[in-house]
């Protein structure tokens, strides 16, 4: 189990914990924290998020929404990263 922390927005300074096989998305709204989301397949970005620090492991999601730009940058789709160590995850509106 891996602690991961929102470092903004909403929910500011919530702590959630994940198992490396749940992604960030299922664990955060088993635990109360509601982040946005439409398909929990990652094809439709609603639920991208940056990770601020900490390692984790991205599935398969769409570059259409997550262009390579981004994801160089640890911008993510909540419903297909995985952590592998403790995170700090940013909320916020993406504008890259």
């Amino acid at each position: 189990m891996f602690t991961v922390q929102i470092v903004d927005g909403q929910w500011k300074d919530a702590v959630f914990v994940c198992d490396d096989q749940e992604s960030l998305l299922d664990a955060a709204r088993k635990q109360g924290i509601k982040i946005s989301f439409g398909c929990r397949g990652g094809g439709c970005g609603m639920c991208k998020v940056k990770v601020q620090s900490g390692y984790f492991e991205r599935g398969v999601s769409s570059k259409a929404v997550l262009p390579d730009e981004e994801r160089v940058l640890n911008y993510t789709l909540a419903c297909k990263t995985y952590p592998r160590s403790n995170l700090c995850v940013s909320m916020e509106a993406v504008d890259t």
